[in-house]
């Protein structure tokens, strides 16, 4: 019984590992595994908050510099750095909001198998059509990113509330929507 349990946990590991950095839902994908592996209940959540937590350690690690040039900057009072935090906080502030605000929903009605299939399937060709008709991009870099852009990307950051759509594919989709480059989305 125990190696099923290793092996389970395994294979929803390798699920995470394979799809946080993607602009596909890691917990959208997750939420399946363990659906059809029969990986619920306690167990199967403290896991999933934990492989989350690396995802998110690797990448403060990833931009530990950028990370590091920002609050010594703001620190400092430099003017690049606090627009770039202001736009960081401007951009989370929707998630916040609407978080709190609709958590028990979101819980109770859209975690389940069909809505994350759907979202997985509505996401993907959401990515091929704004991909296919996204006009020139008229900011190139991460420091050019205004407030008002900062904010519609956190509005858009809110579709990713829904289990199977993706936090990165919301947000680098929405950018491209305002009219950020793709590297600078992403």
């Amino acid at each position: 019984m125990e190696l099923t349990l290793i092996w389970k946990t395994v294979l929803i590991g390798v699920v995470e590992g394979l799809t946080e950095f993607l602009p596909v839902s890691s917990t959208g994908h997750i939420i399946l595994a363990e659906e059809l592996l029969h990986f619920q209940g306690p167990p199967g959540k403290v896991f999933e908050i934990v492989i989350q937590l690396g995802s998110i350690l690797a990448v403060c690690f990833l931009y530990r510099q950028k990370i590091w040039d920002t609050v010594s900057g703001v620190l400092r009072r430099e003017k690049p750095a606090m627009r770039f935090a202001a736009a960081i906080i401007v951009a989370f502030l929707p998630a916040a909001v609407v978080g709190v605000a609709a958590h028990k929903y979101i819980k109770s009605v859209l975690f389940n198998p069909m809505v994350v299939a759907v979202a997985l399937i509505v996401g993907g060709i959401a990515i091929l059509l704004i991909e296919r008709f996204a006009q020139r991009p008229r900011i190139k870099a991460i420091d050019d990113v205004d407030l008002k852009t900062a904010f519609l990307i956190g509005l858009c950051q809110c579709l990713a509330m829904v289990p199977g759509v993706s936090r990165a594919g919301s947000t680098i989709m929405g950018a491209r929507v305002f009219r950020v480059d793709r590297a600078t989305a992403a």
